[in-house]
């Protein structure tokens, strides 16, 4: 079912600037990462095998994800190796360690999530005002906020989600000055989260709706990652005044109370 204000676009063009038809996109693995570090590089299985210790047939089973979990010494002397061609960047060294690490657990609910946010915790909400703030877990549900935050991105409560906000609600071009810059920033972020998060299959079906949307659908294909740092800072507009700001934010993750980890704080302050 589409959401409210769900942007229009020609799926066709998408996929085929993805390079494919209609064709799921697939979540961040270890194997698929190796793989396009590797062709990359282009580097034949046997040869990445030989430098790395390890056999031919063995990275291929890694690559196509019908093998556990590889060991920190082999996943260290593969990334050596890629590394020693062509200079691995920090955000993908870390993408692959998370990657590695996969198979921690399942993900905790929303429902799970929005019930561990404490009185206290809303009543921090309300402290910050006016600066907008609000919890949102690794998937980007937004779990509680306040007044200016959901002044900030008017519509966001609807869609329960600030991805789906951000490529589905036609609001959202309106509200973030530059949207159109933002968007490879924002799923480089979000393959960044999903290693972290130890839980691909968490993200499934946000993957699989976000994938109706071409902006996304084409972002996805050029395969970057990279980190949110702690504090970083957005353009936003008034959509009906037009009035600009700009708005520092700062992101925390919470490790206590029942899930720890799946959590974020995230103040915005007004610069």
């Amino acid at each position: 079912m589409p959401y409210p204000g769900k942007l229009k676009g020609d799926a066709v063009v998408a996929d085929m600037a993805c390079g494919h038809e209609s064709r799921e996109l697939e979540a961040p693995t270890f194997g698929n990462l190796l793989r396009r570090l590797r062709d990359g590089r282009g580097v034949s299985r046997e040869r990445l095998a030989f430098n790395a210790g390890v056999s031919a047939s063995y990275i291929t089973h890694l690559e196509k994800g019908d093998r556990g979990n590889p060991t920190r010494e082999v996943v260290e002397a593969l990334t050596r190796y890629l590394d020693r061609l062509d200079p691995l960047s920090s955000a993908e060294h870390r993408q692959l360690t998370d990657l590695a690490g996969l198979g921690s657990g399942e993900m905790p609910t929303v429902d799970q999530l929005r019930a561990a946010i404490t009185p206290d915790m809303r009543r921090v909400l309300d402290l910050h005002r006016p600066n907008l703030a609000a919890y949102l877990d690794v998937r980007a549900n937004v779990l509680a906020w306040n007044d200016s935050w959901e002044d900030a991105f008017p519509g966001v409560s609807d869609d329960g989600n600030m991805l789906r906000w951000f490529f589905g609600n036609e609001l959202a071009t309106r509200v973030m000055v530059n949207w159109e810059s933002d968007v490879r920033q924002v799923v480089r972020w979000m393959r960044g989260l999903i290693g972290r998060s130890g839980d691909v299959t968490g993200f499934t079906d946000l993957l699989a709706e976000l994938g109706e949307f071409p902006k996304f659908r084409q972002a996805w294909a050029e395969g970057g990652v990279a980190f949110a740092p702690h504090v970083w800072s957005l353009h936003v507009r008034n959509p009906v005044t037009g009035l600009r700001r700009k708005v520092y934010a700062q992101t925390g993750r919470i490790d206590t109370g029942p899930h720890p980890g799946h959590l974020l704080a995230i103040l915005g302050l007004n610069g």
